[in-house]
């Protein structure tokens, strides 16, 4: 991946890292006032954020994903939209349509934006739509514009979509097809909360308190970390590995392992490869470093791929996850290839 102009003195970026670190830390305190546990899916989430990409997390309801997402953008001076996906939620109630309005001049036609026009929009319980609505989205995720009656608007930068989604187990679901998958950056699974966060749940929630997020960030302040972001140093050896990551997810390729093989009907696409280097510089900077490191990598290797994997039917009937799929290959990877030894 080609570096882009402008920061490329490591030393100035470490020089930024801890302001950085400082808002990165801010908006997580913020988030976890009204979210209680769930450590890791808060840190995807804000990775999502800071690299520019879109989040998914599934768990079944009542985990705390909507809260999640809405308490971040209530950390966040952004325009906020939320679009609760139902079975016959339509494709046009998504990215707005064309209505007659009548007018001086007699009739006319006017395009009424639709929800998807925000900078921030929570996409909750997204595979409960049709497929043909989930596509809705999948032009304003990739291009950040939204088409309409052959006419192209320009959404405001900067533009995420945190969606929820439930286990494809449950009743009333459609699986989200795998072009529309590959658009989210990371999928974090939300899991059920302990004891302790339990108990804390039911103090925060029962005694008639809300909590108050403060605003920390802005959008032209998270454009410039984003472009702090992309301005980390990658080696050739750390991107060697990224890509082989990738690779290997691929059966029958150079680099599968036995349990790809085995287990994996597809493998991830190039997008997989952009997302591990973009972690990698999201977990390099809040390291205080202007460089990625393989860790950094090997760190995102299971949220930004376990989405863009498919399972074949034996691993589906032995009841393999994807996740466990990636652990083998980060654990049999070696860091550098023979060509680079």
């Amino acid at each position: 991946m080609s570096q882009p102009s402008g920061m490329t003195d490591i030393a100035k970026i470490e020089a930024e890292a801890p302001r950085f670190q400082d808002q990165f830390n801010r908006t997580r305190q913020e988030i976890r006032k009204a979210v209680v546990g769930h450590e890791e899916v808060v840190d995807g989430v804000l990775t999502c954020l800071f690299a520019g990409g879109h989040a998914l997390l599934e768990g079944v309801p009542g985990l705390g994903k909507t809260l999640l997402i809405r308490s971040l953008s209530e950390a966040l001076h952004l325009q906020f939209s939320r679009i609760q996906f139902t079975p016959d939620l339509m494709p046009a109630d998504v990215t707005g349509t064309t209505i007659v309005v009548e007018g001086e001049h007699g009739r006319d036609f006017q395009f009424r934006k639709g929800p998807i026009f925000a900078q921030i929009v929570l996409a909750d319980e997204i595979n409960r739509a049709t497929p043909k609505t989930q596509s809705s989205l999948l032009e304003a995720m990739q291009e950040r514009s939204v088409t309409v009656g052959g006419k192209t608007w320009q959404l405001d930068r900067p533009f995420f979509v945190m969606a929820t989604q439930n286990p494809i187990e449950q009743e009333g679901t459609y699986p989200l097809p795998e072009a529309q998958l590959d658009r989210f950056f990371y999928k974090l699974e939300v899991g059920y909360s302990s004891r302790e966060e339990l108990s804390e749940i039911i103090d925060r929630t029962t005694a008639g308190t809300s909590p108050s997020i403060e605003q920390v960030l802005d959008g032209p302040t998270i454009m410039k970390h984003q472009e702090l972001v992309r301005s980390v140093h990658v080696s050739d050896i750390v991107k060697d590995y990224a890509v082989r990551l990738v690779l290997s997810t691929h059966p029958e390729g150079d680099f599968a392992t036995a349990m790809v093989n085995q287990f994996l009907r597809f493998g991830a696409s190039p997008r997989a490869a952009q997302t591990l280097i973009l972690a990698g510089k999201v977990h390099a900077l809040l390291d205080g470093r202007g460089t990625v490191s393989v860790d950094d990598i090997r760190t995102a290797v299971v949220p930004a791929m376990r989405h863009r994997c498919l399972l074949n039917f034996e691993g589906e009937a032995e009841g393999i996850s994807t996740g466990e799929v990636l652990q083998n290959i980060i654990e049999t990877l070696p860091a550098e290839s023979m060509s680079n030894a």
